[in-house]
């Protein structure tokens, strides 16, 4: 999140949400709260393995993460 009125101002937040509301939510109901968090889960799992983001380098999260670990383990070896 960015500085209270900066142009990057919760960007990142309101992208995932608007994505989470088109892809999930959007004229869909469950019946129990533990389908609901089933269903959030997958999506999440989906969102964090295959979707790549710009602001990554066009990455997924968890290759971002993946590489950042590496690089902090090379780091604290070296």
């Amino acid at each position: 999140m960015g500085r209270v009125g900066s142009s990057y101002d919760n960007a990142l937040a309101e992208s995932f949400f608007q994505g989470l509301k088109r892809e999930l939510l959007h004229g869909r109901r469950w019946t129990s709260r533990a389908q609901t968090r089933l269903e959030l889960f997958r999506w999440l799992s989906c969102y964090n393995r295959r979707r790549r983001h710009s602001a990554l380098g066009y990455r997924t999260q968890a290759e971002f993460e993946q590489q950042l670990i590496t690089t902090r383990t090379l780091s604290l070896v070296v």
